[in-house]
């Protein structure tokens, strides 16, 4: 029974996370229900497992992705803003002042958020790695391979498309799950 409705939950909960980012101005919202519906399907995977670290894992990787885009936001604005300070300070060649902060402002965020974002997706594979060894769908191991490969990639922009198709083997992973836990066959000895 528990195993369903990790399945409902975390099937509807990586449909949200897929079609949030297509939705303008709510689709962050929509995006953020689904990561939390996925983090309740998780739990009850992890309790059914009587694995923790299934869990604490997937927690992990879901407080660092928040953290990935808060801190990137942050240094954005925080070197942006400063660059803005200067030029109003009387810096010499105002445009150039302007336009240089705000590229070293985006390289440096976009840098801090890939950093953390591959960091997350080492603990989100751990993750689901297990629940793959746990719940006997290897589509977890392949899903949480790929969004690793895809955060790795993300800098040089073709991870987007890979973390795209993690996102919608994900989708199908939840769906595949049983509705018990398969238990562990005994292998008889001769």
């Amino acid at each position: 029974m528990a195993l369903s409705q990790a399945k409902t939950y975390g099937g509807v909960g990586a449909i949200l996370s897929l079609v949030g980012m297509f939705i303008p101005y709510v689709g962050i919202f929509a995006a953020l229900a689904g990561m939390i519906l996925i983090l309740v399907a998780v739990k009850i995977i992890a309790d059914e497992a009587n694995d923790r670290s299934v869990y604490s894992n997937y927690l992990v990787s879901f407080v660092l992705r928040i953290l990935s885009v808060v801190i990137a936001v942050i240094a954005f604005i925080s070197i942006f803003g400063f660059s803005i300070l200067s030029v109003t300070r009387g810096a010499k060649h105002i445009e150039e002042m302007g336009i240089k902060g705000l590229i070293i402002g985006l390289v440096i965020a976009v840098v801090i958020f890939w950093i953390i974002y591959v960091i997350s997706a080492v603990y989100l594979r751990r993750s689901y790695e297990k629940i793959a060894k746990y719940t006997k769908v290897d589509l977890f191991r392949t899903a949480g391979m790929l969004y690793l490969i895809g955060a790795a990639t993300l800098i040089i922009v073709v991870g987007a498309i890979i973390i795209f198709v993690a996102e919608i083997i994900e989708v199908v992973s939840y769906f595949s799950l049983p509705d018990s836990m398969p238990r562990e066959e005994a292998t008889a000895q001769i």
